[in-house]
């Protein structure tokens, strides 16, 4: 179940990106996507899989090429994971709650989670095709929130105040 989330969150994520450059919405779309991707579907589930079964955790970098990141998880990470899944539980939960508050949280959010998934290339397999994925997402969604920060655009989380403004011009420049 939470992979199929990811799928479909990464995409909205995704799709949202592109278009977040010029439509508010669809930044508030990546945002709010992006924000329960990491809140729900990572700390939370991560948090329920650290409680109920640890050992999921145990085969996570055998699919890494780099023999030193084998080694480096089996002898550090699983005999201590309660400690380094809690911190990737925090990290996840602070990343996507800075990512939904926005501006220049969101753009401590962004930088966070771009470096997360720099770090999960090293673990290969199927990261090798998502994290690239969502590095360019990530990337694309940091320059709108840098953009709309930087131009004053209000970047509300129900986007009302730019669609009423939007739309207001839109009036005046019919009637004259």
């Amino acid at each position: 179940m939470e992979r199929i989330m990811w799928l479909v969150l990464g995409g909205v994520v995704l799709v949202a990106a592109v278009r977040a450059g010029r439509h508010a919405r669809a930044l508030l779309v990546a945002r709010w996507a992006l924000g329960l991707l990491f809140v729900v579907f990572g700390a939370l589930v991560n948090a329920l899989y650290l409680v109920l079964d640890p050992d999921y955790y145990t085969d996570f970098a055998e699919p890494s090429p780099f023999g030193f990141v084998r080694d480096t998880w089996d002898s550090l990470v699983v005999p201590h994971l309660g400690l380094f899944i809690t911190i990737l539980i925090v990290a996840e939960a602070v990343a996507g709650a800075l990512i939904l508050s926005g501006g220049r949280r969101a753009q401590a959010g962004l930088i966070a989670l771009i470096a997360f998934h720099v770090g999960q290339l090293a673990f290969g397999g199927v990261l090798w095709v998502w994290a690239p994925l969502m590095l360019v997402a990530l990337g694309l969604l940091l320059r709108a929130e840098r953009r709309a920060t930087a131009s004053g655009t209000p970047t509300r989380r129900d986007g009302r105040a730019r669609w009423a403004w939007t739309a207001r011009r839109r009036v005046l420049r019919r009637s004259s």
